[in-house]
Parts: C-alpha cells; structure tokens; sequence
C-alpha cells in the first residue's frame, strides 16, 4: 500500500464482516490462564494477611503457602521470594488506595486528608495492612525495582501532596511544615501501633479509635 492510498484522518472506514467478528469477538482466557490468575491472587491475599498479622520479619514463605493451601515449589512459580510477596502485597494496597482517592467527592483539602487517613487506619484494624520494616535493604531494593509499586506510589503521593499544599495555603495546615514531612506522618498512620494497643485494651470500638487518632494526628494535643 503505498502512502497515499492510506485512509484520511476522519473519515470512517466501512466494516467488513470479517473485521466485525473480530471487534466483537471477546477476549479468551484460557483456563489454565485463569486458575492461574486465581491462585496467584489467592497467594497475594495470604502474604498480605500474615503481614499484617505477624509483618515481614515474622512472616514465611512456608505459612503463605500453608495458608493459600499448596506447595512451596508451587508458589515460587509465581514469586521467586519473601520480598517479592510483600511487593505484591504493597501494589496491591496502593491500587485500593488509588480506587479510594478516586471515590472521593469534591471537598476541602483538609477534609480529603483526612478521609484518606482514616481509611488507612480502617484498613490496619481490619488486619489488610501489610506491615513492613523501615530497614531492611534486601526489601527496599526490591521495591525500588518494581514499577508497578513505585508508580502506584508517585500516582498516590502526587495526590494527597496536592491537598496538603492546598491545605496549606488555605490556612488549613501550618504552612512552615514541609509538605513531604506532613505527608509521611500521614503514611505512618498506616502502621500507627496506638491503634493496636487501644484495640487491645477493650474501652473502644474500632470506630472511635480511628477518630481518637485522627484527632491527635491532626488537631495536636494541645488544649484550645
């Protein structure tokens, strides 16, 4: 075909029967393609329970596949090590976190922070936050090299950095902070251990400890 014979920009090209069939023909997944996606979440699910049962350190690749139901030979077909499940499990936090900021209505900055907030704590009493270690470089440099987390992370951060400096420059927040530093003191409420030693003592329900916290985390504690 040469270079003129190349259809204008703009005008529709009649469909042949045969082009029909195949725009409306759906995608087949096989069906070992399909257990194997099934199984592969199911593995995904397990790790990021028992991390945030027991976190990294505590957590083995054995207990996984015990958990999910099959061998551990089995399981390193989908992921070659501990570091690896925690990645997964991490990429799979960051694409609820992103589905939940995108629910989110139109409001002010400080009130999208903290509706952000409390869902992640909702999320760790729930016992669906992996707990992972500050300091660990086999698992940092894992997560350094997995696009789909340091995507889901930038796409996450990039959002709520957003509201802080619009909270900020509204007099919402205080403006000599940095913006980084309020945003990583919200991330750490994701692994805040008051939330698990209110709920240990008994005196409050899940409900009120979210607000417990979040009260201190953004009012201070300080009498007004």
């Amino acid at each position: 075909m040469s270079f003129n014979s190349t259809p204008r920009a703009g005008r529709r090209q009649p469909l042949t029967a045969a082009t029909r069939d195949v725009q409306a023909a759906p995608v087949r997944v096989s069906f070992k393609t399909q257990m194997l996606k099934a199984r592969e979440d199911a593995i995904v699910q397990a790790a990021s329970r028992l991390l945030a049962e027991k976190g990294f350190d505590l957590m083995t690749v054995d207990q996984v596949a015990a958990d999910v139901g099959i061998a551990k030979a089995s399981l390193y077909k989908h992921f070659s090590s501990k570091e690896a499940l925690a990645a997964a499990a991490m990429v799979q936090v960051l694409d609820r976190a992103r589905t939940f900021l995108a629910t989110l209505p139109d409001a002010n900055p400080l009130d999208q922070l903290k509706a952000v907030v409390r869902w992640m704590m909702q999320l760790q009493l729930a016992g669906e936050m992996p707990s992972l270690p500050s300091q660990n470089s086999s698992l940092r440099a894992t997560l350094m090299n997995n696009k789909a987390y340091l995507d889901g992370l930038m796409a996450a951060s990039d959002r709520i950095g957003g509201w802080i400096e619009q909270a900020q420059a509204q007099g919402l927040l205080n403006p000599k902070l940095p913006a980084i530093a309020v945003l990583y003191t919200l991330y750490a409420r994701a692994c805040d251990p008051v939330l698990d030693f209110l709920k240990m003592g008994g005196q409050h329900s899940d409900e009120q400890i979210v607000e417990l916290v979040l009260g201190t985390c953004f009012d201070g504690l300080v009498s007004r």
